[in-house]
């Protein structure tokens, strides 16, 4: 199924799609963040490297790209004058 971009998207579509990146970003980020902790503290509780550490590291693009996401969208928002 194609997305529709942007521009055709009505200002209640943009909306929603922003409260639910937030959230899915913010859980992400959130995971990630304990996952690097928890590599970092076993990495130092065992003496040798945990894999864990680069979990992280490799998902770190799809936070990036939400948050290119939601840059855009509040931009779009901002142009329509419809930013809260």
């Amino acid at each position: 199924m194609k997305s529709k971009s942007l521009n055709e998207m009505s200002a209640e579509e943009l909306l929603k799609q922003e409260k639910s990146i937030k959230i899915a970003t913010g859980m992400l980020a959130g995971m990630l963040l304990l996952l690097l902790v928890m590599g970092i503290y076993l990495t130092f509780k065992k003496g040798s490297y945990a894999a864990f550490i680069v979990i992280p590291m490799a998902l770190l693009p799809i936070v990036i790209l939400n948050v290119t996401s939601l840059k855009k969208i509040k931009s779009e928002l901002n142009t329509r004058g419809k930013l809260r």
